[in-house]
């Protein structure tokens, strides 16, 4: 019996071992600026709904984000379309300029029971999205 307890706790102890970050994650988060496009961090804070939030970028890529996830989506210049895939009416438009980093928190509300409800995106400063995307985790 003793050893039984003694193995389900060295069980337990290593399900609670975090993984490494990815070589991709540690890359994103050097914040490099690219000399010929726009990079935009779109950040969930690790405190928001659990429920997932699904994004549809106009270069045609989806993403799907859960609280304390980032995606880096670097665009080129110009007028960008960000458009929330669910219930929610989710509409973002971003002018962006080659060489500059924008910070965008995608916020979600909803239940287990009811899933997503409601969502939003909102521009953030570099300060506040330097350490929200710091303590996330890279969507790939």
């Amino acid at each position: 019996m003793r050893r039984a307890l003694a193995a389900f706790s060295v069980l337990l102890l290593c399900a609670c071992v975090q993984l490494p970050p990815s070589p991709q994650d540690l890359q994103a988060k050097r914040f490099e600026a690219v000399p010929d496009k726009a990079v935009i961090y779109i950040v969930r804070q690790p405190m928001d709904s659990t429920e997932y939030g699904a994004l549809l970028m106009d270069t045609g890529e989806q993403v799907t984000l859960f609280p304390g996830t980032f995606y880096r989506w670097e665009v080129p210049a110009g007028a960008r379309r960000i458009s929330g895939l669910g219930p929610w009416n989710v509409l973002y438009n971003l002018d962006v300029e080659p060489g500059r980093i924008y910070f965008l928190r995608y916020t979600v509300a909803g239940t287990p029971r009811m899933g997503p409800i409601l969502a939003g995106l909102e521009a953030i400063g570099e300060q506040q999205g330097r350490r929200l995307v710091q303590q996330a985790e890279l969507v790939r």
